[in-house]
């Protein structure tokens, strides 16, 4: 599988969190799997790509150019795809990868999350989708969405389209799973487009 792993670019950042994403590159490699990442050298991203290619695994790095010309690129990926921007990068990411995992990161992790989780949850894609946070970085985010839900403002199956984990095993466990597809009735699609 290729798997696709979002998360920290920050290195200001406890070590705790480049422990977690080596281990996750450790066992990427040992199950055979090829890693998607944003291609950067620093913090948890160069983290998961050194681990993952440690244990004999392949990476696939894709980045956009003006990260390029500030240094960060990881030119040791097995592949490095440099694109124009953001926008292309997340393109090529998601058209690339089999399963998504995402681990604690800031608001560029919460950007790619939402936009895989929102698209699985209206049925454009079938990938597994797994939250790893063995800290509870993200449980605030869980108890907001729980409210939305409760309030109305998310479809019925939102919590569906994403496995929530505290263990790298049990993470993979969920990637290697077969999902189901989610589809929303033509009434939940209204209410999404109505406005």
């Amino acid at each position: 599988m290729f798997i696709c792993v979002f998360l920290a670019s920050s290195q200001k950042i406890d070590q705790k969190y480049l422990a977690l994403a080596e281990e996750v590159g450790t066992e990427l490699a040992r199950r055979g799997h090829t890693l998607v990442s944003g291609g950067a050298k620093v913090s948890c991203m160069g983290a998961v790509a050194r681990a993952t290619r440690a244990g004999g695994g392949r990476t696939v790095g894709v980045i956009p150019q003006a990260l390029v010309d500030i240094e960060v690129a990881d030119r040791d990926s097995d592949e490095l795809v440099v694109t124009t921007d953001m926008r292309e990068r997340k393109g090529i990411m998601d058209a690339r990868s089999d399963a998504f995992l995402v681990l604690p990161g800031g608001i560029g992790t919460l950007e790619e999350l939402f936009e895989i989780w929102t698209t699985r949850t209206l049925g454009l894609h079938d990938k597994p989708l797994v939250l790893l946070d063995p800290w509870g970085l993200y449980a605030p985010l869980k108890e907001l969405v729980e409210g939305m839900h409760e309030a109305g403002f998310t479809r019925p199956n939102v919590f569906d389209a994403i496995s929530w984990t505290t263990t790298v095993e049990e993470a993979f466990q969920l990637l290697e799973k077969t999902t189901g597809h989610l589809a929303p009735s033509p009434e939940e699609l209204g209410e999404a487009t109505a406005g």
